[in-house]
């Protein structure tokens, strides 16, 4: 089988830092991609130092010519990309009455519209090679609702709009379209809540505690494989059953 190529958006730290390991694990060759290029660094040397291979590129999911030029360095460096994750996303909460629009704008430009342009840009190559794999990571608030994140969880669910009508369109070519819609897991997002409120939040979860970035890129992991060939448009929940359909 050839080498896999991967993108994942957002891996300097938490979930895509994982995901990057567990891809990279598989044999496959990554990009990391994300704003801090110290961070990436860190995250490449690690990969290397376990025998991947690793390239690194800023990317800023706000600006289309951004998206452009780093995917344009990534297809210079590997040639092709087979794998996409969109991880990278921002919270700007704050009750809907008292909303600005600066905070509505920027949440719903860097998770949805990011995540597209992102797509845009690997479409036509996993078409021509009639083989590709690409994984959102959208979140239970994009499901379930949650007060005070109204930008977040409309982003959120665009994604899951996004991956099933994305996931019709190029099943043709062998292309699948998955997303991965994590619950309440130790990130440097999670980390800013208080101790009472993260045991209020873990309480709440019938497994009784908060999940990791490993759980994550497990079914990521999943999702990129060639055993997931027959699974397109579907949207796994690892929440620790947060929240059931």
């Amino acid at each position: 089988m050839a080498t896999r190529i991967a993108f994942i958006t957002g891996a300097s730290r938490g979930i895509g830092k994982a995901c990057a390991f567990a891809l990279a694990a598989t044999g496959a060759k990554i990009v990391l991609a994300a704003r801090q290029l110290d961070k990436l660094e860190e995250a490449a040397t690690e990969i290397r130092a376990a025998g991947g291979e690793a390239f690194v590129v800023s990317i800023d999911l706000s600006s289309q010519d951004s998206i452009k030029a780093a995917f344009s360095k990534a297809s210079k460096e590997f040639g092709r990309i087979d794998i996409l994750v969109n991880n990278a996303g921002v919270t700007r909460d704050g009750l809907a009455l008292r909303m600005k629009r600066d905070d509505w704008d920027a949440v719903l430009q860097t998770n949805l519209s990011g995540s597209f342009f992102c797509i845009q840009q690997v479409i036509s190559g996993m078409i021509r090679e009639r083989w590709g794999r690409i994984v959102n990571i959208t979140s239970v608030v994009g499901e379930a609702g949650n007060a005070g994140q109204a930008n977040y969880a409309a982003s959120k669910a665009g994604l899951i709009g996004l991956t099933k009508s994305l996931a019709q369109e190029l099943a043709s070519r062998n292309v699948t379209v998955n997303a991965v819609a994590p619950g309440f897991i130790e990130t440097d997002m999670t980390a800013a809540l208080s101790d009472e409120l993260k045991a209020k939040a873990a309480e709440s979860v019938p497994l009784k505690r908060m999940g990791k970035p490993e759980d994550i890129a497990a079914a990521v992991r999943y999702l990129c494989s060639e055993e997931a060939g027959y699974v397109t448009g579907h949207v796994l929940d690892v929440n620790g059953g947060m929240y059931m359909r």
